[in-house]
């Protein structure tokens, strides 16, 4: 069984027992967490496409951990002015495990 959710202005596409990383959630380690802002269901041949969001439908998870990404090193350059700029960027996330897709 698989289901497309969206959070974080992202749509992710997840089954039962996967690990995902999305964007930072409020919530702390251990605690489960549910999204019921579901896209699409699909089960064996069955699919089912909300409009926008199938009414009834949500992703249970649990919280593993909240991180943070790899380090994007941004550069920007000039040739010939001496203008030389670096800066860093550090992205938080939150990886969830899926539990259950309930469906409508």
């Amino acid at each position: 069984m698989q289901a497309v959710i969206k959070t974080g202005g992202k749509q992710y596409r997840v089954a039962i027992g996967e690990k995902i990383n999305v964007e930072s959630l409020p919530v702390e380690a251990g605690a489960a967490i549910e999204f019921d802002t579901v896209l699409l269901i699909k089960s064996g041949d069955s699919v089912t496409v909300g409009t926008p969001m199938i009414v009834g439908a949500k992703v249970l998870a649990t919280v593993i951990e909240n991180g943070r990404g790899d380090k994007v090193r941004i550069l920007k350059f000039r040739r010939r002015k001496h203008h030389r700029k670096q800066m860093g960027h550090r992205q938080n996330y939150t990886r969830v495990e899926i539990n259950e897709i309930v469906g409508a």
